[in-house]
């Protein structure tokens, strides 16, 4: 069994050498010095030993933002493949997946199969490896829910660990790989649970496009295809035919506050209503960010410089509309947004995708 979902890397997955803009989702960023593709977890780790200075790695490019100069060093792509299973019992799986492995394949595996835990993270573009990175989190669930463990190489140590959760420091759309290259992630543990249903509903707007409460279970099948409605309807599921999907999703996190700054950002918000939010650690609150960006003026579809604009359809997107646009143009319009959030709410919204040879 552990061998029938693995699919090895063919000759035909090897990228052609080219322009970074070409392995992004955003369709952005210039020439690197070098490009390696890498189909293995071996062959990741000699393309790093092998590699000079400044040193890349890129996977499926959903959450990078790379300046017009391109990167100087090498670049490594990449493209491993493949998931089996390490680990079961009469409730749950434990299934270690190759860093290149493309994220929302692996969710659609996970549902056909009947292991409950990814589920409400359907249709988020990228490959696995990045997502212990960010944490990716949507609707509820977060990948540190369900990660026992991650095995990366040190290229400081120049030796692969394997990293239990509890040491991967994670936390809101962080982890301790985050802004660090020390750490290259060759593949990642998850723990499923042996389910047909879904873990209980934790976020409103999928509860109400299920018909349930929040609470509520559903099919594995019906959370993953209201979930890619939902990201299809805000432009979040990646689609050649719609301009609005050339983008890194959400391009700023929602802000976490203590309550000092959360009542200072009711008072100057009074007069538009309670600001969206949820408690977080701590006596923290999370605020929506795309809340603050539509109240400072900046609303869906609004036009920036020279082809770029927030997405039509999520105002927390901002997209390459014209397919041509610059990494400098993008910058340009989210300093803006950043801007003018901080001097109406007094709040500083923080970029999520990383930023390689560029800067806000």
């Amino acid at each position: 069994m552990s061998d029938a979902y693995a699919q090895p890397t063919t000759e035909a997955d090897r990228a052609i050498p080219g322009p970074l803009a070409s392995y992004t989702t955003l369709r952005m960023g210039g020439p690197a010095g070098r490009i390696v593709a890498a189909g293995s977890a071996d062959e990741i780790v000699r393309a790093i030993r092998a590699a000079d200075d400044p040193l890349l790695i890129l996977a499926g490019g959903s959450n990078v933002v790379i300046g017009d100069a391109g990167f100087p060093g090498t670049v490594v792509l990449v493209r491993s493949r493949g998931l089996r299973i390490v680990a079961e019992d009469v409730d749950s799986v434990t299934v270690r997946v190759e860093a290149g492995e493309p994220w929302d394949d692996l969710v659609a595996a996970t549902v056909a199969n009947g292991w409950a835990g990814l589920e409400c993270l359907s249709g988020i573009p990228g490959s696995t490896g990045a997502t212990p990175i960010q944490n990716v989190g949507a609707y509820g669930q977060e990948v540190a829910e369900t990660i026992t463990g991650v095995e990366v190489y040190d290229r400081a140590e120049d030796t692969r660990q394997f990293i239990p959760a509890a040491d991967c420091g994670f936390a809101y759309r962080g982890s301790i790989f985050k802004y660090r290259d020390r750490m290259v992630v060759l593949s990642v543990d998850f723990r499923l649970a042996r389910s047909p249903l879904s873990g209980p509903v934790r976020y409103a707007e999928l509860a109400r496009a299920l018909g349930v409460e929040v609470g509520e279970q559903v099919s594995l099948a019906a959370a993953r295809a209201a979930v890619l409605r939902l990201r299809a309807g805000k432009g979040m599921v990646l689609d050649a035919t719609d301009p609005d999907t050339r983008s890194v999703g959400s391009f700023f996190t929602n802000p976490v506050l203590d309550r000092a700054e959360y009542e200072l950002l009711r008072e100057r918000a009074a007069e538009l209503g309670e600001p969206p939010a949820w408690p977080g650690h701590d006596d923290t609150v999370k605020v929506s960010a795309a809340w603050l960006i539509d109240k400072a003026g900046f609303t869906k579809g609004h036009p920036g410089p020279d082809g770029v604009a927030i997405s039509g359809k999520h105002t927390l997107a901002l997209t390459n509309r014209s397919g041509t646009a610059s990494t400098a143009d993008l910058l340009t319009l989210a300093g803006d947004i950043r801007d003018t959030v901080h001097t109406r709410f007094g709040v500083t919204l923080h970029p999520e995708p990383v930023l390689i040879n560029c800067a806000l």
